[in-house]
């Protein structure tokens, strides 16, 4: 598992230079929840609040990210992809479902389904939930 971690954070640097494995992250969270807010995020990845803080900024900084008003509580600020955080996220997105692909190219249809319903089984008793598979996922 570790070296899995290792390949996965240095992968996301090869994907985009400006993009760490927290802020594909983070990114991925927000276009999958429509928005939400800095604390959300926090509390949902188990992060300090500084932590999400300050890989906040840098995606405000980088245009990736923006802050809009809550529309039914002024006093909050909700965090949102830009055009350029869902432009960079779909390729970064792409670029790692096409090194899958190559990875698991040669592998028989049994393996990928045992290692498919292995990674749903992990993923749900880590608190994560089952997910859901789709067919651009392969």
């Amino acid at each position: 598992m570790t070296a899995f971690a290792r390949r996965a954070r240095a992968s996301a640097g090869r994907m985009h230079p400006e993009l760490s494995l927290v802020s594909y992250t983070l990114l991925g969270h927000l276009e999958e929840s429509g928005g939400c807010r800095a604390t959300d995020l926090a509390t949902h990845y188990a992060l300090d609040k500084s932590t999400v803080s300050r890989q906040v900024a840098a995606l405000e900084r980088t245009g990736l990210i923006e802050r809009r008003l809550d529309p039914e509580d002024h006093r909050v600020q909700v965090l949102h992809l830009t055009q350029a955080g869902r432009r960079i996220l779909a390729q970064v997105t792409e670029s790692r479902r096409e090194a899958f692909h190559e990875r698991l190219a040669d592998w028989p249809e049994e393996d990928l389904e045992r290692f498919a319903a292995y990674l749903l089984r992990y993923n749900a008793a880590a608190g994560g939930g089952p997910l859901k598979r789709t067919p651009t996922d392969g």
